[in-house]
């Protein structure tokens, strides 16, 4: 249980085997408490030794670059058994005055800032607001990202992007190319603007491969890394992962946290009942639907995904529709959904089109599609069926076209159901909008939008699917809670002793009984143990000992009691 001490400090402490199984001492609080209110203390991090009292250990610390354990355990967490997302160190709970005079590299999504125009708690002016406020707080900022913008070549050029940001920031940004001497040229730009610009990371291989080297020049004098592009998650990067073992500090921007935080929603069950509609295709998404099944109500199928529940319940479906690799999913699923008692909607009918004539269109049940024509939108009695059953809900969830992968035009199914779904968001039904077509179709019908929505479908489905988030379990950790240290413990000036591994307790509470000047605090994984530990403390009134526990198989750290 070493990488707990290591969460706690920043370090890799080596085996201390003349001090009690590992229980240390320290002088008084400062160090846990600046490392557990928001993450790796600098003043800790920048000295090389501990000194521990009356032992006489000087403890030789590790350089934190090479320092990945804590993460490492992270990767290994499934989000879907602890049902949340871990808890990382965020710009909004890290410290200003940490900010001052640092090099701090954002990580942000230029795209987005590209193609959006800026408005009130959009995803741009959310971005915007990061940078703002690190500069504003005095820290120095290297900008980085990659980006891409189609039919316009423009907005691929260096140059004109940072015109674009110093337009937006109403700051200088000074353009950076990544190449030779890039470390000297750095150094010389940071004294014309406290911005710099990067050029376009995805020129360079070794981002996509994550490369040492890479990340290593990339974050040359940077003392803080923050992640503003929460989109790119789910890939293994150098910009935003290799990255955050060069850096001190390691956490999550303005928007990260929000889209993150919205993410949390989707799994969330806080109301009832809670139904998803799932368009687009049934393959590679068996993983998330079966979760989907776990959380939700009722699923509700459209687009191509609908032929294969259908396929899978026995009606009768044309041969092209079926996705032959989808079979199997689809049965699980089915079946994953009656033993649970979810509820499966399906098309009634379709609106189908005529291979050999595309101007003629005709509505058809969905169990009886003549040869000859093809579904491209959900039909009337489908549409009357689904806005029936949704009315009722409090909870929606809609992800994936409507809209079926034969039809080239837009759907009007998908507009009369974002029609519905906007009412419905207007009253007391919380709505989570994914993937691009699904949100620009729900904006189209106002303006302001009280709905969550995540363009980009593919994180969704990666998390759902269950796969890590690689670019959020490369950040730093955060304790989940705020502690009031003054209510733990009687005195906060008594030196403080740390037990890794306290199991029932039996040794801390004797000590704490022996030692009134002293301040005691265990960790231990198993819940019963500190139970057990704690009814004891209770009961003996002491006023200088406490217990944590720490589940360690999903790296949540939590004070239960």
């Amino acid at each position: 249980m070493s990488y707990v001490l290591e969460f706690f400090l920043g370090y890799s402490l080596p085996r201390i085997s003349n001090f009690h199984n590992g229980c240390t001492k320290f002088q008084d609080l400062q160090q846990i408490r600046l490392r557990l209110s928001y993450g790796k203390c600098s003043a800790v991090q920048k000295c090389k030794k501990i000194q521990f009292l009356q032992q006489g250990l000087n403890l030789e610390l590790a350089d934190h670059a090479d320092l990945h354990s804590f993460r490492e355990e992270a990767e290994a967490c499934d989000g879907r058994d602890s049902d949340i997302l871990p808890h990382v160190q965020t710009l909004r709970n890290f410290p200003e005055e940490e900010l001052i005079g640092k090099v701090v590299m954002v990580r942000l999504d230029l795209t987005i800032l590209l193609r959006e125009h800026k408005k009130q708690q959009s995803p741009a002016a959310c971005i915007i607001s990061t940078i703002k406020y690190l500069h504003k707080a005095g820290a120095k900022l290297i900008l980085i990202s990659n980006w891409s913008v189609r039919a316009d070549l423009q907005l691929l050029k260096l140059e004109y992007v940072a015109e674009f940001l110093s337009s937006e920031l109403e700051q200088k940004v000074i353009p950076v190319e990544f190449g030779s001497g890039f470390e000297q040229s750095l150094m010389e730009d940071r004294h014309k603007s406290d911005i710099l610009l990067l050029e376009n990371l995805s020129h360079f291989k070794q981002e996509q491969a994550n490369s040492s080297e890479f990340s290593r020049r990339l974050s040359s004098g940077v003392d803080i890394f923050v992640n503003d592009t929460f989109f790119q998650s789910h890939k293994i990067l150098a910009s935003n992962v290799g990255i955050t073992g060069f850096c001190y500090a390691s956490i999550a921007g303005f928007h990260f946290d929000e889209q993150m935080s919205q993410l949390q929603k989707i799994i969330e069950m806080n109301k009832r009942p809670y139904f998803a509609i799932v368009g687009g295709n049934l393959a590679g998404k068996a993983a998330a639907l079966l979760f989907l099944a776990s959380r939700c109500d009722g699923l509700v199928f459209v687009g191509d995904a609908a032929f294969q529940i259908m396929h899978a319940f026995g009606l009768p479906v044309p041969m092209e529709l079926v996705e032959q690799e989808s079979l199997e999913a689809a049965h699980v699923l089915v079946e994953a959904a009656k033993a649970r008692g979810v509820q499966i909607i399906l098309p009634k009918d379709f609106w189908c089109l005529n291979d050999y004539y595309p101007s003629q269109m005709n509505i058809f049940p969905a169990n009886h599609i003549m040869d000859g024509w093809k579904p491209v939108d959900v039909g009337p009695n489908t549409l009357e069926e689904m806005i029936s059953v949704l009315s009722r809900c409090k909870k929606i969830l809609w992800i994936g076209a409507v809209k079926f992968s034969s039809s080239h035009q837009e759907s009007a199914g998908a507009s009369n159901l974002a029609a519905m779904l906007y009412n419905l968001s207007q009253k007391n039904c919380d709505l989570i909008v994914v993937g691009k077509q699904a949100c620009e179709t729900i904006v189209g019908k106002s303006s302001h939008v009280t709905a969550d929505m995540i363009e980009n479908a593919s994180i969704v489905w990666e998390f759902l699917k269950g796969r890590k988030l690689h670019g959020l379990l490369a950040l730093d950790r955060a304790y989940p809670f705020e502690l009031n240290w003054d209510a733990l413990y009687a005195s906060m000036t008594l030196p403080l002793v740390v037990d890794v591994g306290s199991g029932n307790g039996l040794f801390l509470t004797r000590m704490a009984k022996m030692r009134k000047d002293w301040n005691f605090l265990g960790l231990e994984r198993n819940e019963k143990l500190v139970r057990r530990c704690l009814d004891h403390v209770s009961q003996s009134g002491m006023t200088n000992g406490n217990k944590c526990h720490i589940n360690i198989p999903i790296h949540c750290f939590q004070l239960p009691w």
